[in-house]
């Protein structure tokens, strides 16, 4: 089966390039119906309260609910983020969206009466008028929340995400709304010692939310490799599964799937550490802006070459991406794939290139790409795709290397501030990055991305910078 005949294919090659595009994005879709179950529930706690207080007690009542309301509408918000009363598997099932709702607003309403108890009479409410303002919000509630779901199935589509299937030569199945290519027709292998299959791969997969690979068990460890490097929800189709009963994976239409690569992170973390990126990189670009003028102009005084040097690199879900730096190199000598490291003595260095190599300026250019959204401020760093450790290309030392492709790369991270950076002299200097990369995969918080950014500010003057 070809690209053309797939079930739910929305686009081919873009511009007669490579540019798959096989499903428009949810991504954004699922954020609006999110905002709009908010606003609802918010809507209907006020309403709930309003309501029933003017029915009771006329102004007075009403006076109450406003004061009462704000209050209840805080703690439900809280709640709810807590107890993913917005997230997919809500949007799939209204009715756990719904019973996540009310015991949200349940826990609201206790955390009301346990403030107005300590305030005592400070906010003295009438019990009726509180009482009936909780049973009619969440009557609206519930009213509201069974409304918006068509609403939110007719936006997002019956599954709410973009399945993929690709069919390798393995069993066929077939799964309900699915897109299904076919690899070879698409050009599509599992080469981990190719990065242009791999960043190929991860063209296939944009916008894709969840992806099945059904080929030969001979294939099945390089498929699962593959798919740890992006950020989709993976699953390799293994028949032993069903035979064995095995825990922790699960069985569809009779054949067993392995669950082998998630994306690291959440909606919610991702959104936090994008606002963190452009709000810190934004506030960097405007406050560098004089000293980024004045070395943009040295370099262009030295030799009339180009002031930034742009070289593609191997970013999230291993695709290519252009990063920028300040050139520091003559622009005869410019290592575009990056297979010779600097050294101390080299002689492509210009006279203004060593200095800014040594104090780490070269890099600020980057702050572009961060807000681009190409780069983070904290990641794995991005390596040029010859890159050596040794004799050796860094996949080559270790095929857990693509793994690290899984967040977008960063001006900074674990490795950098451990001293692990400069030239990869022998496969150990790679050895120590990979691991400090995959350590920081395991556990994304703000707070440690924030350290880290802190902790960087401290080692921007190195030893190793040249």
């Amino acid at each position: 089966m070809n690209a053309q005949s797939a079930a739910r294919t929305l686009g081919t090659l873009a511009g007669g390039g490579d540019e798959f595009l096989l499903a428009l994005p949810l991504e954004r879709r699922r954020l609006e119906c999110y905002f709009a179950l908010m606003f609802t529930d918010v809507a209907s706690i006020f309403l709930g309260f309003t309501i029933a207080g003017s029915m009771l007690a006329g102004v007075e009542g009403r006076s109450e609910a406003y004061i009462a309301a704000p209050v209840v509408m805080v703690i439900f918000l809280a709640v709810a983020f807590y107890n993913s009363c917005y997230s997919i598997r809500s949007l799939r099932k209204p009715s756990l969206g719904i019973l996540r709702a009310q015991v949200a607003l349940l826990i609201a309403v206790t955390g009301m009466v346990a403030i107005a108890f300590y305030l005592g009479s400070r906010l003295d409410f009438s019990r009726t008028g509180f009482t009936a303002g909780v049973l009619a919000s969440s009557g609206a509630l519930l009213v509201t929340r069974l409304v918006m779901k068509d609403l939110v199935k007719l936006r997002c589509g019956p599954t709410f995400i973009n399945h993929l299937v690709i069919d390798d030569g393995g069993p066929l199945i077939d799964v309900p709304h699915a897109i299904r290519v076919s690899a070879q027709a698409l050009g599509l292998q599992p080469k981990l010692d190719d990065p242009h299959a791999l960043d190929r791969f991860g063209l296939v997969l944009r916008n894709i939310d969840e992806v099945i690979v059904s080929c030969p068990r001979e294939r099945r460890a390089a498929w699962a490799m593959m798919l740890k490097g992006t950020t989709v929800e993976g699953e390799v189709l293994d028949d032993d599964v069903a035979q064995l009963g095995a825990q922790g994976a699960r069985v569809l239409q009779g054949h067993g799937m392995l669950l082998v690569s998630v994306g690291p992170l959440g909606l919610r973390a991702r959104v936090m550490k994008r606002l963190f990126d452009i709000v810190i990189a934004g506030a960097a670009l405007l406050a560098l802006s004089p000293l980024l003028l004045v070395i943009a102009l040295v370099i262009k005084l030295e030799d009339r070459g180009p002031i930034f040097f742009l070289q593609r690199r191997m970013g999230r879900g291993n695709r290519f991406f252009w990063i920028y730096k300040f050139r520091s190199m003559s622009v005869a000598q410019s290592d575009r794939d990056g297979k010779v490291s600097a050294s101390k003595t080299d002689q492509r260095v210009t006279r203004i290139g060593r200095i800014i190599r040594k104090t780490s300026v070269d890099e600020l250019p980057q702050l572009i790409n961060v807000l681009r959204g190409d780069m983070s401020l904290v990641g794995p760093r991005p390596h040029a795709i010859g890159s050596q450790a040794g004799s050796k290309l860094f996949w080559e030392v270790d095929l857990r290397y693509w793994q690290r492709h899984c967040l977008k790369p960063g001006l900074s991270g674990l490795a950098q501030i451990r001293g692990f950076r400069g030239a990869t002299e022998t496969e150990m200097d790679l050895v120590q990055r990979l691991q400090s990369d995959l350590e920081y995969l395991e556990g994304w918080t703000i707070l440690r991305d924030l350290k880290i950014v802190l902790l960087t500010l401290r080692v921007l003057v190195h030893d190793k910078a040249f």
